[in-house]
């Protein structure tokens, strides 16, 4: 069995006063890939900003092959090789997207584009272009394309498919199903549907707390995980 390259122990989040993750733990495996589900509000983008270093947690554990990941800069758990896609598709908007691609290889030091092209080869057409004039679903592709450079090991990315059209759906489907061939990935998503499809596991999380960890292959289905949602 793959060893975890991920340990999350007890981990109590905030905003300000306002509590938001309650003593949750998780774990995932080498080239895994976790699901992670909710209701709007249940903790789950909390989670993966604790992970990855934009919100500093108020207790418990982080923990990745060794290294403790708690009150790390989120650059430093990026170097690791622990990559965020955030929910927003924020990009550099008045950059091209080759621009933004450079940046990427900028940070991690890998100049090696080709992988992004392959799963993307849209992005190939659409280099001078500037982000901002990107739609929703090729700002996806870019982020996700920037965020392999450097060849993480683990990715966490936030609601990818939010109002995507079907056809990128099941096209990011495809591409996360070849990124676990080097990577771990762990997803926030509201499609069952889709997360279903790729995941070797799945946590629900209800108002900031861990209601289950769902590992039978034939209990990950969007009927078992709908009351959850």
């Amino acid at each position: 069995m793959s060893k975890p390259i991920l340990v999350v122990n007890g981990l109590n989040a905030s905003y300000g006063e306002s509590k938001v993750l309650f003593d949750v733990s998780i774990d995932v495996l080498d080239k895994q890939v976790v699901g992670c589900v909710g209701r709007n509000g249940a903790g789950k983008s909390t989670l993966l900003k604790s992970i990855a270093g934009f919100l500093h947690p108020r207790s418990g554990t982080i923990v990745s092959d060794g290294v403790d990941l708690v009150g790390q800069p989120a650059y430093t758990i990026a170097n690791l090789g622990i990559k965020y896609i955030p929910q927003d598709k924020k990009v550099f908007s008045d950059l091209t997207v080759r621009e933004n691609l450079e940046l990427g290889s900028y940070a991690s030091g890998d100049y090696d584009w080709d992988p992004v092209l392959t799963f993307f080869p849209k992005l190939k057409v659409l280099m001078d272009r500037k982000a901002g004039y990107l739609s929703g679903g090729e700002r996806q592709m870019l982020m996700i394309g920037r965020a392999i450079l450097g060849r993480p090991k683990l990715l966490l990315v936030d609601e990818p498919t939010e109002g995507l059209a079907p056809s990128i759906v099941t096209h990011l489907k495809d591409v996360f199903r070849e990124l676990r061939r080097s990577a771990a990935l762990v997803i926030v998503e509201q499609n069952l549907p889709m997360i279903c499809g790729i995941a070797d596991k799945i946590y629900a999380l209800n108002e900031g707390r861990l209601m289950a960890e769902i590992t039978e292959r034939d209990k990950i289905t969007p009927e078992y995980c709908e009351p959850y949602l």
